[in-house]
């Protein structure tokens, strides 16, 4: 069994790799990199899901050298490509402090100006970007020592041809030049016969995958609402024992932080973890003690874990393989189960390579709302209604209910009881007698009024990050903030209470959308 040690790649990049859980080198990764570092042309024939990202990502990193110029180009044939191409190349890098940048149309040209102005060493982008950049002169590939044109069937088919040629007429001729693409057409073999030098030809033919017989689901969520998004999707849900993973070591520990932050019943399991913490993890979720198990992929190989109700992928991952391992861990032994992955935007690519790899529908779902929400828990409060009603210890609640019944109505009581248990009763008495008070507020102060508190996890912290973020408005200057169970008050600087109004307009806390407004005297 090769490994990546025998490949020839440096310490700091093994690093990198043992750090992201890569174990040992795919086929294509096998054959390539040895080839790449020692110079030659590749001609690679590989499926997405392969590795063959890092099969040319790492030869390049390894061969940077320290001046900030572009070194090697990349070019694919969607932007979603190449940001997830330029995201790994990054996480390769990083002890080598690679400089990476993807350029592609849909993003504001200054940005990536400002970025090349700095200094880069790998570009990654979209033909039609990229010839942008060359022609404003703020791309020169004089210095290019590698170019990588990757998926290059798809790039023909999408008509890049005089494009791919434009651009790499303008790279040395002595550069190194590496074609992976998913079939070998014609078009593809004589654009390597016309750029490339006695390419080494490879060909990886990925072993046909077959997902579980379980529902498969997704969700489609903007970056910076996922953990909101998450805990929606696990109130609706509310799975007895799920697995989530997350693609590095330092995100589960994040998101395991977070969801105990939340109230929910989670542990973390990842490879930096002691054995014995390991197995006292796997001891508290198997008996039930824990409800949530975030993991790596890594850390979660050879677990034998029979009663998995949910597999959910918070970060989808890289290859088709890594999803189908993953979610065989729900609905096992004839067991119901089901797998949700949350996608963001760049990741739907992945997504699709995943669906063609595996010969299956992933369904696509809305993300619940805070009505689903508020409908699950009423539906689970019948649902534990029901049991209590099946078990015993009932007799000194029929006593009261028999006497109540004497000067109410037997329905009136049950719609009472159900009414206070559920929190309504004190959520709207409060609101209505509390939500006006302004009393108390400092000299030059404005007391306003927030419909979140404490049953919502609304921190301190989180008022004043909203504050902070969406009006600009310094910590130092916000004055007192009194949390309750339903609803919040903070004090501002009277002179910036109309700026902080409207700043928090539309602004969610903890995944809810907060009501702001002036906090008035009682009448």
């Amino acid at each position: 069994m090769t490994t990546f040690e025998a490949l020839g790649l440096s310490e700091p990049i093994l690093a990198s790799l043992r750090e992201l859980g890569y174990d040992e080198p795919t086929p294509i990764q096998a054959q390539a990199i040895p080839a790449l570092l020692a110079g030659r042309d590749v001609l690679a024939q590989a499926q997405t899901g392969t590795g063959k990202t890092a099969a040319f990502a790492l030869p390049i990193i390894e061969r940077l050298q320290p001046a900030r110029i572009p070194q090697a180009l990349v070019l694919a044939p969607t932007r979603e490509l190449a940001m997830q191409v330029a995201e790994a190349m990054f996480r390769y890098g990083k002890s080598r402090e690679a400089h990476v940048l993807p350029v592609y149309g849909g993003q504001p040209i200054e940005r990536q100006l400002r970025a090349l102005a700095r200094g880069v060493q790998v570009v990654v982008g979209t033909p039609g970007r990229i010839m942008d950049h060359m022609r404003r002169g703020t791309l020169v590939l004089d210095a290019i020592r590698t170019v990588v044109l990757d998926e290059a069937d798809e790039m023909l088919d999408m008509g890049f041809a005089e494009d791919i040629e434009y651009i790499l007429q303008q790279t040395p001729a002595e550069r190194q030049t590496a074609l992976f693409s998913a079939t070998l057409p014609e078009e593809v073999q004589s654009l390597a016969q016309r750029y490339t030098r006695d390419p080494l030809r490879i060909r990886v033919v990925s072993e046909e995958l077959s997902a579980p017989r379980i529902k498969q689901v997704y969700y489609d969520v903007p970056p910076r609402e996922k953990l909101d998004a998450l805990c929606r999707v696990l109130d609706v849900e509310t799975p007895a024992s799920a697995m989530i993973f997350c693609r590095t070591r330092a995100e589960a520990d994040q998101l395991g932080e977070s969801l105990q932050g939340r109230g929910y019943l989670a542990e973390v399991l990842h490879g930096d973890l002691s054995q014995a913490v390991r197995d006292r993890v796997m001891k508290r979720f198997r008996e039930g003690q824990v409800e949530l198990l975030v993991a790596t992929d890594v850390a979660a190989r050879g677990l034998d874990i029979p009663d998995v109700s949910h597999v959910i992928n918070y970060d989808i991952p890289g290859d088709p393989e890594s999803y189908v391992h993953r979610i065989g861990r729900t609905g096992r032994a004839g067991r119901a189960g089901m797998a949700i992955s949350l996608i963001i935007p760049r990741e739907r690519r992945q997504l699709q390579n995943i669906e063609r790899a595996t010969r299956s529908r992933i369904q696509r779902l809305k993300l619940p709302s805070l009505a689903d929400v508020a409908a699950r828990r009423r539906e689970a409060f019948r649902e534990a209604l029901r049991e209590v009603l099946e078990g015993d210890g009932l007799d000194p609640y029929v006593l009261m209910v028999e006497e109540m019944a004497e000067e109410h109505d037997v329905t009136e009581l049950a719609a009472a009881a159900f009414k206070l248990l559920l929190n309504e009763v004190e959520q709207e008495d409060t609101l209505a007698s509390i939500e006006g008070d302004s009393a108390g507020a400092e000299t030059g102060m404005t007391r306003l009024f927030l419909d979140v508190g404490r049953f919502d996890r609304v921190r301190p912290a989180d008022i004043v990050g909203a504050i902070a973020n969406e009006v600009g408005l310094p910590g130092r200057q916000i004055g007192a903030i009194d949390i309750y169970d339903h609803f919040a008050f903070v004090e501002v600087p009277s002179e910036q209470a109309e700026r902080v109004l409207r700043g928090l307009a539309g602004v969610s806390l903890r995944g809810r959308p907060v009501r702001v407004s002036l906090a008035k005297p009682k009448s």
